[in-house]
């Protein structure tokens, strides 16, 4: 082993320990545990919300005595009909001398009243709060089938043979949403880790700790040093919620009854989609475009981060970046929802965007082979991106970080100048 590479390992060794072998790597190791949290909490939140909202809603019809029942009952059977997508709750008010006028109803306080309905079923006038909205429009349909029942007489319900057309595999909405998820889990895991390298870097800059290392190991070892020490860790990370994922996975398919499985319906369906290109392929081509991610953004981080001076300056380079790596976020996801196109293309041939657009279509697309084509492309410019960022990271840790010297090699002062400055001062 030559000694550029032990020194690497050794300053690897050493942050992969220093954030790991501390009681706070479990607090950032059960980090998303409370991202989820608070995503459920919010979630149902929301959800009770809208369901306290949607339960407020109503649509109106005024009837003659004739009618009330037939409307009532026809509202049955359409309601049953439409399953989910049913409409607001149907109120039926008797017509009569001293009936309310259908825009004084509309206007009522305690509840959102989206459409009514007045006068003879034949020609009837329907109030609606937008127009051509769906609630108006089902009043109507209301008023046609009770007139059509009374015409034809009832009708007895038709008992239909229902069957199903599969073509054995995943729809295409499902495989986009796992291709939005795996960019979405990628740039969350990425922005995440990679940002502990700025903070290591602020740290040990504040302590002098990093002139210390520079003192004793070339620049370019304490620079991939860190970046391996820190990939070390996101691959502890991903490695732990991996097991625990498998782990909770086959408890379930142990302790589930295959009956209660059957009846859940959709939600035991939505486990059973699977990405275009398959399974394990699909995990192992994610974690290898986590890992371009991860080096491509980590590098950055250090070799922009090693030009402040402090803390705060740092805080504030890393500003930039962030901002940029959200930018990259929203294209991929948007070349994810439009798989095929010159945007998707554009995301996954440019280099920062290329391991999440990349990700994606290998939910929607069988072809495997294109993927080692994009990460050798990537590869390429993770060694680029290191190569110029080792030397940010020399220049601005040997310069004490007071300004951006990149193709000038400063050199830090030896004994021996210090001694012929003073004796010429003197």
């Amino acid at each position: 082993m030559t000694p550029f590479i032990r020194n690497m390992l050794v300053i690897a060794r050493r942050d992969f320990l220093a954030i790991v072998a501390t009681p706070t790597f479990l607090l950032f190791l059960l980090a998303p545990l409370f991202m989820i949290g608070m995503g459920a909490v919010g979630g149902v939140g929301a959800s009770q919300l809208a369901d306290s909202a949607r339960g407020k809603g109503r649509i109106v019809a005024i009837a003659g005595p004739a009618d009330v029942e037939a409307l009532r009952a026809a509202d049955s059977r359409l309601r049953d009909a439409l399953g989910r997508e049913r409409p607001p709750v149907l109120e039926v008010r008797l017509a009569g001398a001293d009936a309310a006028d259908p825009l004084a109803i509309a206007r009522e306080k305690g509840s959102d009243t989206y459409a009514v309905l007045s006068g003879p079923l034949e020609n009837p006038r329907i109030v609606e709060r937008e127009a051509g909205s769906g609630a108006g429009r089902y009043l109507a349909l209301l008023a046609s089938d009770v007139l059509r029942d009374r015409a034809a007489g009832p009708v007895a319900p038709a008992k239909p043979a229902f069957e199903a057309i599969t073509n054995g595999g995943t729809s295409i909405a499902a495989q986009q949403s796992m291709g939005f998820g795996a960019v979405f889990v990628i740039f969350l895991m990425t922005l995440l880790l990679a940002g502990q390298t700025v903070s290591s870097l602020a740290e040990e800059k504040g302590n002098k700790v990093i002139e210390i290392l520079a003192a004793a190991v070339p620049l370019e070892s304490v620079f991939l040093g860190k970046l391996l020490g820190m990939l070390g860790v996101a691959i502890l990370f991903i490695a732990f919620w991996g097991l625990v994922a498998i782990g909770g996975g086959m408890a379930f398919a142990m302790q589930a009854d295959p009956a209660t499985i059957a009846a859940a319906g959709k939600p035991a369906a939505a486990l059973m989609v699977a990405p275009a290109s398959g399974w394990p392929f699909f995990i192992g081509v994610g974690v290898c475009y986590f890992v371009m991610a991860f080096l491509l953004l980590g590098a950055v981080f250090l070799g922009v981060g090693a030009q402040a001076s402090t803390v705060r300056e740092i805080q504030m380079l890393s500003l930039p970046i962030t901002i940029f790596q959200v930018g990259m976020f929203s294209l991929s996801t948007a070349a994810a929802s439009a798989p095929g196109t010159g945007l998707a293309q554009f995301a996954q041939i440019f280099p920062f965007s290329s391991p999440f657009a990349m990700a994606a279509r290998a939910a929607t697309d069988d072809a495997k082979a294109v993927h080692l084509l994009a990460l050798g492309w990537q590869a390429l410019w993770v060694a680029l991106i290191i190569y110029l960022s080792v030397r940010l990271f020399r220049a601005g840790v040997l310069s004490g970080g007071g300004g951006w010297k990149f193709w000038k090699r400063a050199r830090p002062a030896t004994a021996a100048s210090t001694v012929s400055e003073s004796t010429s001062a003197h």
